[in-house]
């Protein structure tokens, strides 16, 4: 009668709040874990709904129900439910997906994992549907767990590993009919067995069986690679035990197979590259096993850079490959020219990147061809790799060049970009099926050179494509010689991404954004310890009993150490205040405090490595904070960053991003004309690098209303200003953000850093963000003051000097529109345009669109 009553009270719960379900899940799931309890989500008929058991296709009897006093929950006809621990029979009817978990399992299945099997039968998958009330999606099984073996037939099952948490999702979504199978089956149970001695049964064989098949696997692979025969294409191993004695009659193929079958050891292999491997590589493979994807390929791009083996062509290509593809779900190594025959990558590759100029020998073109006719795909970067109805021809003219390409995208669209040209040119070759080949690129020239071209290869779907363009490499890895190849190629720099981006989307891997880095606690830290000191005291007073200061945006919790469980979401977030453990790879504090030469601004700083937007962590101190204690929030990533007009602020590491208070009375000089204040920031930023001794003529300027340039052809950064009026006094908070070190996908300050000392021959060393931030708040201080001396007329000279747009021709209203001058700013910061016959004309910076690259001003309305 109690187990009755708990589940009625579980039903009523569920439907009158559905998500506590969830959180039921959660905790029993992690409870039963800690106990080493079996547990089983399943799907039974009961005599409450019927109805609700999806159609079936063969005769497989439902699960009986549960005794009542074993269940956890019901809804529908799911259940979740206790059992007794139990093990697997039949172990070698079991198929492994390419690896074998099981291998010393206990190395690989931690204490927070939970191994479980899946029941599947075939049934439409229409039944899939959200729970009342709910806004998730659909969850996808292999989203969620690592598979490791399977066994076919009614019902198909399936063994996985997932952590705790995701084991959860699975089985809330399994609950709330939202989970689906990948292969298009429907779940009808999860059970979650209790696997130790299984894995010690695995991992426990006696030295004499372990000692024969480690000399097994010392055993010389005669062969360049895994035949065909040895491991075909969809094809899987079978789960041997120990009490399996098949384990003893292992091929010396099918262990090179399993020691091989992560690429994660092609990196680690000596560099004679034998078949044999060495004992200390063993423990380290076994160790570095990862999970493969269900398709049946583990996540591997490969690098292939002829016999170059060093490490700064390789790291250049991988650079620009992981700020194009999701980096969390691909592993790239580089492939050497001693593994091209012996190691076998064929088999768990993606991508191949063939990035040298070298030949390509009849042995390694025989061997990429094999991995095409297996369906793998292959990128050319500038290299000799042809095939079929294509081959190169050189044009030395071409060579060390910059062209425009016509680049052909996916939606028949085109676009034009300019690249480094590698010196030759594809020529198709006739032959009988000309339709395997299409030209992606050509230049844009008298002869129209063909630069990038796809082709197809076998029936198992593989692909090439190659480029004789340099999309793989970085402005600053060029050797570009002139300021006009520098600038056309920034200028293009961003399109370089976008072409390269669908190239390797078409090739099947996934360049959707990476998921949104975890935010990090905030640290208090002050440039004087003083200021440090009195500001801990205005909080005793001014933060509830928890060390709370709440705010309608972020609210702030003030803690002494950084604890392991701090909660941290995007409306509280915690702030250290221990100075004397904080570290970071990003923010130096002593750089910071030698560069900040201020009176108040900028002395107290919240420092965090990720927030979603600076803008917002001051907003619950910055009313009532002494003025003495000038406030800056610093992050190195924003998730959320803000620019004008509601745009989204793109926040790379290397970008200098921060938010300043500042107050200005409102009858001062400056609270009189408060659209001045981007002007001053904006101006600041450019000062903070050109006011230093040797970098005065390093090519920063700033572009009305609230921009920062490089020259007049490159946006670098940008200014954000909100303003509050409190009787008599403005509070603003400036944001302001502008690339420092992140070369890509547009340019940045230390770019133009290289690129002057390349021209003039000196020695400038880069600059990093911390030194520029504190500098920025340094110059903008003393602007600040200068102005309320003096007015515009003592800032404008300094503004004018750097701006870009002197003596510049608009247009008014549209491309068509009447030709006007620029003149200058007008007294309240407002930009004056002259009009041939109707004077000049003030125009405001919150109404216009002002397009820098075809001068055209369109006045407020």
């Amino acid at each position: 009668a109690r187990a009755m009553l708990i589940t009625l009270c579980y039903l009523y719960l569920w439907a009158r709040w559905g998500l506590c379900s969830a959180a039921l899940i959660r905790r029993t799931v992690r409870r039963l874990h800690r106990s080493r309890c079996s547990f089983t989500f399943c799907c039974c008929r009961c005599a409450a709904a019927p109805a609700q058991q999806p159609p079936r296709r063969q005769a497989v009897p439902p699960p009986p129900p549960p005794p009542e006093e074993r269940v956890c929950l019901r809804i529908g006809n799911k259940v979740f439910f206790t059992d007794e621990t139990q093990f697997f029979d039949d172990l070698n009817r079991w198929s492994l997906l390419l690896i074998s978990p099981f291998i010393y399992p206990d190395k690989l299945l931690t204490a927070e994992h939970i191994a479980f099997v899946t029941e599947s039968v075939s049934a439409p998958t229409d039944n899939l549907q959200k729970t009342p009330g709910s806004s998730k999606e659909i969850v996808k099984w292999s989203d969620y767990c690592s598979p490791l073996a399977y066994k076919p037939g009614e019902p198909y099952k399936l063994i996985a590993e997932a952590s705790v948490d995701n084991f959860s999702n699975l089985g809330i979504a399994f609950m709330e009919d939202r989970l689906q199978m990948d292969n298009g089956m429907v779940p009808q149970k999860i059970v979650c067995k209790y696997l130790h001695n299984l894995f010690l049964m695995s991992a426990g064989q006696d030295e004499e069986e372990k000692s024969k098949l480690e000399k097994e696997s010392e055993h010389e692979n005669e062969s360049d690679g895994l035949s065909d025969k040895e491991t075909g294409s969809g094809e899987h191993h079978h789960l041997h035990l120990s009490s399996c004695h098949e384990c003893l009659q292992l091929e010396n193929s099918t262990i090179e197979s399993v020691r091989f079958a992560s690429a994660e050891n092609i990196p680690e292999l000596s560099d004679n590259c034998g078949s044999k491997l060495e004992e200390k590589n063993d423990d380290c493979l076994l160790r570095k096993i990862k999970r493969v994807h269900l398709a049946g390929k583990p996540p591997n791009v490969l690098i292939y850079l002829g016999s170059k083996t060093a490490k700064e062509e390789f790291q250049q290509v991988k650079s620009i490959l992981q700020e194009c593809i999701d980096a969390n779900s691909y592993t790239i190594y580089q492939l050497l020219e001693e593994q091209v025959l012996k190691a076998p990558w064929i088999d768990n590759s993606l991508l191949l990147i063939i990035a040298t100029e070298e030949p390509i020998s009849a042995k390694n073109h025989k061997q990429f061809m094999k991995f095409l006719s297996k369906g793998g795909k292959i990128l050319g970067f500038s290299s000799s790799f042809t095939f079929d109805g294509v081959q190169i021809k050189r044009k030395s003219k071409l060579k060390k060049t910059v062209h425009e390409l016509v680049v052909s995208k996916m939606d028949s669209t085109e676009v034009k970009l300019n690249l480094l040209v590698s010196g030759y040119v594809f020529e198709e070759v006739m032959k009988e099926d000309v339709s395997k080949v299409k030209t992606l690129s050509r230049l844009n020239n008298t002869d129209k050179d063909i630069v990038i071209v796809h082709l197809t290869y076998g029936d198992s779907g593989g692909e090439a494509i190659l480029s004789q363009a340099h999309l793989e490499l970085d402005i600053n890895s060029l050797d570009v010689q002139t300021e006009e190849d520098f600038n056309l190629l920034k200028i293009s720099n961003a399109k370089r991404y976008e072409v390269l981006k669908e190239i390797l989307t078409s090739l099947g891997l996934n360049c959707e954004l990476s998921e949104i880095p975890m935010l990090t606690p905030i640290y208090l830290l002050s440039s004087d310890e003083e200021i440090h000191l009195s500001f801990l005291k205005w909080l005793e007073g001014n933060v509830d009993a928890e060390g709370l200061r709440a705010s309608s945006k972020v609210s702030l919790k003030f803690v002494s150490c950084c604890e392991s469980k701090m909660e941290i979401t995007p409306s509280l977030m915690p702030v250290i205040t221990e100075m004397g453990n904080f570290s970071s790879e990003h923010f130096n504090l002593k750089t910071y405090q030698q560069n900040l030469q201020t009176k108040k601004l900028g002395k107290i700083v919240l420092f965090t490595e990720v927030t979603t937007t600076t803008m917002n962590l001051l907003d619950g101190l910055m009313f009532e904070l002494p003025e003495e204690m000038g406030l800056i929030a610093i992050a190195v990533r924003q998730t959320q960053g803000k620019g004008r007009g509601g745009n989204v602020w793109l926040s790379p590491i290397g970008c200098a991003l921060s938010t300043l208070h500042i107050t200005i009375p409102l009858h001062s000089n400056l609270g009189q004309r408060i659209p001045f204040i981007q002007h001053l920031v904006s101006l600041a930023v450019v000062e903070s690098v050109r006011s230093i001794p040797g970098y005065e003529d390093i090519d920063l300027r700033v572009k009305w209303p609230n921009d920062i340039y490089y020259s007049d052809l490159m946006k670098l950064g940008g200014v954000l200003v909100n303003s509050t009026l409190i009787e008599t006094t403005f509070h603003i908070l400036i944001g302001f953000g502008f690339n420092v070190s992140n070369s890509n996908p547009t340019i940045c300050i230390n770019d133009v850093i290289t690129k002057f000392n390349k021209e003039e021959g000196t020695m400038l060393k880069p600059l990093t963000a911390d030194c520029l931030i504190a500098r920025t708040v340094t110059v903008l201080e003393r602007l600040i003051d200068i102005f309320q001396e003096k007015g515009p007329n003592g800032v404008l000279p300094r503004y004018y000097r750097y701006w870009v747009h002197s003596g510049k021709q608009v247009r008014l209203y549209s491309e068509e529109g009447p030709i006007a001058w620029i003149v200058g700013i007008d007294d309240y910061g407002f930009l004056q345009v002259h009009e041939e016959g109707k004077g000049v004309e003030s125009v405001h910076p919150d109404g216009n669109s002002f397009d820098m690259l075809r001068n055209l001003i369109v006045p407020k309305h």
